[in-house]
């Protein structure tokens, strides 16, 4: 029974752990492009620009944090760096952006790339593989802790749709009051059971002490599979990514003032979110039942479905139905990337192929498409973007279909834990 209680505990010190980063996520990617507009006054091409320089800047983070995380594998070092750097979320956007940018966009747009991305396009892969790897030592689900994301994602919206009308820079001191609760949580509250997997003899103890050397680590970039996972990430993730950034101003279109527009979207990103909490619950019941590589292909044709129907959404009721696809979306694409890494490559390598494979390939695509889609947005509109960015996702998620491993099946051992069965 106390063991139940120890391994409870660290379950949900996990979850919040997702939580209070993700509400710094949601907020950020939710609302820093209305920021943007109305306080910094940028346009749709400035804006662009600073999401694909955060892009473009966490090409650097997202290749040196998989290589030290699989180094480091459960010791918080790199973990806590970031959790404290999110604290300065808050005065960075008051005291040190909006200054900077009334006088050089460019000079704004280099020093918000290269903070963000560090605690954000380069940080949610460290806490992303951290969590999923306490998962399968502490034996937990990764998609049930990742329900705290969701959750974050939902009380973000409700919060600060209502925090930016009150008062547009309170929604980032928000951000630092969350990073300070993260902070507290890594440091003093999760725990993982590494005695019980150095105890465990089903575990393959000797696979997962073996040293990473440079050969070991280089000998991904062999693989085809790593490629087809990255391609797919550059063409669907990434592109999910793209069209989320200005969904809001394209939002707001439909309505009479600016303000009742927000207020809508985020009574409809807290709907999308409950809808992504609750389907995580069974998300990975299910891609254990299909596949992971049948999630993934499935997340592509539903963010296609997704871009396409709101081209051509002729009202915002219409509008707020495509959007709530991506309920449906996240649990999709979160579970089975972690359940694909985990069944097709060396766990060893877990956190590299990871942080390249998906963040940083994806990465390499939003920095492209950013720009490219912030000018389209202003020259062409953006039902036109969206014919273009829908037909991209396509494309690659058909390619993938056909090009992309399937994974290893996953077995059980006595303990729980699942392990790669090899060949």
């Amino acid at each position: 029974m106390n063991a139940i209680h120890k391994e409870n505990k660290h379950f949900w010190s996990f979850a919040s752990t997702h939580f209070t980063y993700f509400f710094i996520w949601a907020i950020v990617y939710g609302y820093l492009t209305l920021w943007l507009e109305q306080v910094a006054h940028l346009n749709g091409t400035e804006s662009g620009f600073i999401f694909s320089f955060m892009a473009g800047i966490s090409l650097f983070f997202q290749p040196v944090f998989g290589i030290l995380s699989d180094k480091l594998v459960f010791k918080k070092n790199l973990l806590v760096t970031i959790t404290l750097a999110a604290i300065l979320v808050g005065p960075f956007f008051q005291w040190l952006f909006l200054p900077i940018v009334h006088t050089s966009s460019f000079l704004a747009a280099i020093i918000a790339g290269l903070y963000l991305s560090f605690i954000l396009n380069g940080g949610v892969g460290v806490v992303e593989q951290y969590v999923e790897r306490a998962s399968l030592v502490n034996k937990f689900e990764y998609g049930h802790s990742r329900m705290g994301g969701s959750l974050a994602g939902m009380t973000a919206s409700l919060i600060a749709g209502r925090l930016f009308i009150w008062q547009p820079n309170s929604i980032f001191w928000a951000c630092s009051v969350s990073a300070v609760i993260l902070t507290c949580l890594v440091l003093f509250s999760d725990k993982v059971n590494v005695s019980d997997l150095q105890s465990n003899p089903d575990t393959d103890s000797d696979n997962e002490s073996a040293p990473l050397d440079k050969k070991t680590i280089l000998s991904i970039f062999k693989l085809k599979n790593f490629w087809v996972l990255s391609l797919f990430y550059m063409g669907a993730a990434a592109i999910y990514d793209v069209f989320d950034q200005q969904f809001i101003v394209y939002f707001t279109t439909f309505f009479k003032s600016a303000s009742q527009g927000t207020i809508t979207y985020s009574y409809m990103a807290s709907a999308q979110t409950a809808i992504e909490l609750l389907l995580m619950i069974p998300m990975p019941f299910i891609i254990n039942k299909i596949g992971a590589k049948k999630g993934l292909i499935a997340f592509g044709f539903i963010t296609f479905i997704r871009i396409f129907g709101s081209a051509i959404a002729p009202n915002w009721e219409l509008l707020v139905f495509f959007r709530l696809l991506a309920g449906l979306e996240m649990p999709l694409l979160l579970v089975s990337i972690m359940k694909y890494i985990t069944g097709a490559f060396d766990i060893r390598l877990y956190a590299t192929v990871y942080l390249m494979a998906s963040n940083f390939a994806k990465q390499i695509s939003v920095f492209i498409f950013s720009t490219v889609a912030g000018k389209l947005y202003d020259v062409v509109g953006f039902q036109k973007t969206y014919f273009i960015l829908s037909a991209i996702v396509f494309v690659i998620t058909l390619v993938a279909a056909f090009m992309l491993e399937k994974e290893h099946p996953l077995v059980e051992q006595t303990t729980g834990q699942p392990a790669v069965q090899t060949e």
